[in-house]
Parts: structure tokens; sequence; C-alpha cells
């Protein structure tokens, strides 16, 4: 049975505001809502009711995915927690799927959406052409997902070394600047990389 819409839970508007541009080239056809939340507080806290909620009226055609931020957590005790509040809606994961069907993707993005724009260097320089294209060459860059100190701090220095965002990164106004020139194929964030390949998955009937 092909999946017709999908329901993407955020945690963040940039994150919202990046998933609108990018997602219909991923989709095709397939409709699709986001929801964002202020914070990664603020929607741990409400998914198992919005979870819940799902689970009263979700079709077979619909999928839920639910997109946070590793920051400092523990990567599989988070997992383990956005598994448990899907399990207690009796909503089937990707990752505990019931008779080989599933209704939740529960993806965690290591560390942060920055770590993708990273991972996709050509997009940030068609976005903001005075960075240095040298950038994912050095050292601490060279890993996306590994970038020590925290992915939007050093997206940051990065681009005030280059003049922009001199009094701080607008993250929202950074998602939908570089969001229409990101290159799902060539991004090499491996947790960009598992986020588009479920989404090409759920798209291939």
């Amino acid at each position: 049975m092909s999946v017709e819409h999908i329901c993407f839970e955020v945690e963040e508007p940039s994150m919202e505001k990046f998933l609108r541009v990018v997602l219909p080239r991923l989709l095709g056809e397939i409709s699709f809502e986001v929801f964002g939340f202020r914070s990664k507080e603020e929607l741990l806290q409400h998914l198992p009711a919005r979870l819940k909620g799902y689970s009263a009226w979700l079709p077979d055609t619909y999928r839920v995915v639910v997109v946070v931020d590793r920051d400092d957590d523990d990567c599989h005790q988070l997992k383990a927690k956005l598994e448990s509040f899907a399990a207690a809606a009796n909503l089937p994961t990707r990752s505990n799927p019931s008779q080989g069907r599933f209704a939740v993707v529960n993806r965690i993005a290591i560390e942060e959406l920055e770590a993708w724009y990273f991972g996709d260097w050509n997009a940030v320089r068609a976005a903001y052409p005075r960075v240095s294209p040298h950038v994912p060459r050095k050292q601490p860059y060279r890993d996306p997902d590994a970038i020590a100190g925290g992915a939007w701090e050093a997206f940051e220095r990065v681009l005030q070394s280059a003049g922009y965002f001199k009094t701080g990164l607008r993250k929202i106004e950074a998602a939908e600047s570089i969001a229409p020139h990101l290159d799902h194929w060539r991004n090499s964030s491996h947790s960009f990389q598992v986020f588009r390949d479920v989404l090409v998955e759920i798209a291939t009937p």
C-alpha cells in the first residue's frame, strides 16, 4: 500500500523551514505537513499526547516522522525514549514494526541541523559565497556528525569569519537560504543520509 501523506514533528522553526523546502524534492507526489515546536524540550513534552492523538485516526497510508537533535544526549537513550512514546500510543515504529508494518519513524540529527549544512558545503557556499571552499577539508569539520563543541556554534563561527551574522546566527534565515541549494545525494552527513534514505524508502511504492 502506497504512502499518501507524512506528518513531520520537529523541534524548532529552523528545521521546519528547512524541511518545507527540501521535502518536495524527496517525496515527489506524497503530501506532507511539518509541525514545528519552539524547542526540543517542548517537542518531547508534547510528543506522547500527539502520538496518542494520531493513534486514534491515522490511516494505513499515513506516516509520522519525528526529527530531533541529539545535542548532548546519549543517542541510544534518546532513540529509546522516542520509541517508548510510540509504544505507549500503540503505534508501531520502523525499528519495532508490527507484522512488517509501521506508522512512526524516529530520526535523530547528529548533532544538530547545522551538521547537515556542513555535509553539503556547496549548498552553504551557494547561499553565502564568501565562506571558504576548504572548510570540509579541515580536520574539525571532516565528519559533520562529529564536530566538537556543537555544530551550530561551529557553523556560526565559520560564517562570522567570512563576514556573515556578525550579531549571531539567525537560524531560520540560514535554513531558508541554504535549503534551496541542498543536494540530498551529495550530503556527507551520515545522519542526513539515514533520514534521506528512509524517506526515499517510504516514497517508493
